[in-house]
């Protein structure tokens, strides 16, 4: 399956998701190959952190960032993987425009909070363009550093702006503001493997997984 991560928006945490669902997935047993497309280079960062310090399961990793080249070698590479995982720049691009003709999923990321929830609109239309060109493009948005707290005001509200976009399927699975995501990416690993383990953030990846990979 190819699974873009991705916004037109920056600062929503697309490179900590991509980075914790890939390993997440390799630890699972699949064989997974993480593509950056973003200029920045902050995916393959992470995973080339995450081989100088000898972390198995290893990550295969490349970067990407315009178009025309992310499109071809993922084309010509992809079934050579059991998931390929997109991290898209946070804004509208070559190398996202080209991901999302070639992916099964999108999962658009966005907090709690009104520019972002405005900026679906932005990558709503770039999902219609997608799906005029490749039938059977799933998009999903999720709430990424959400409050803490379940009875949240501004996590609902958010929740229910998303419900007016239609090219999208919100997922009641929400990853919460934990410290736990970004500190294990920057360090090269998922949420599953620091020790010691934050179970609540273990237990949001693991959902979320379930929730774009159907199991």
């Amino acid at each position: 399956m190819i699974v873009t991560i991705g916004n037109t928006k920056g600062g929503v945490g697309k490179t900590t998701i991509a980075v914790n669902i890939a390993i997440a997935r390799a630890i699972s047993g699949r064989d997974v190959w993480l593509v950056d497309g973003d200029r920045q280079g902050t995916a393959q960062t992470s995973i080339s952190i995450r081989s100088q310090a000898g972390h198995a399961p290893g990550i295969a990793c490349a970067t990407y960032s315009e178009g025309a080249t992310l499109r071809t070698q993922v084309q010509q590479q992809a079934s050579k993987f059991d998931d390929v995982i997109i991290d898209a720049g946070g804004r509208d691009s070559t190398a996202l425009r080209a991901a999302l003709v070639l992916s099964d999923v999108l999962l658009v990321p966005f907090q709690p909070r009104s520019f972002d929830v405005w900026a679906l609109s932005d990558i709503a239309s770039l999902v219609d363009e997608a799906r005029s060109v490749r039938d059977g493009l799933r998009a999903y948005a999720v709430l990424n550093c959400a409050d803490p707290g379940e009875a949240s005001t501004d996590n609902a509200e958010a929740a229910a702006e998303v419900a007016q976009v239609p090219q999208f399927e919100y997922l009641p699975t929400p990853l919460r503001r934990r410290k736990a995501f970004s500190n294990a990416a920057g360090a090269g690993l998922s949420v599953l493997e620091i020790k010691p383990q934050d179970q609540k953030a273990s237990s949001e990846l693991n959902a979320l997984i379930s929730n774009i990979f159907g199991y």
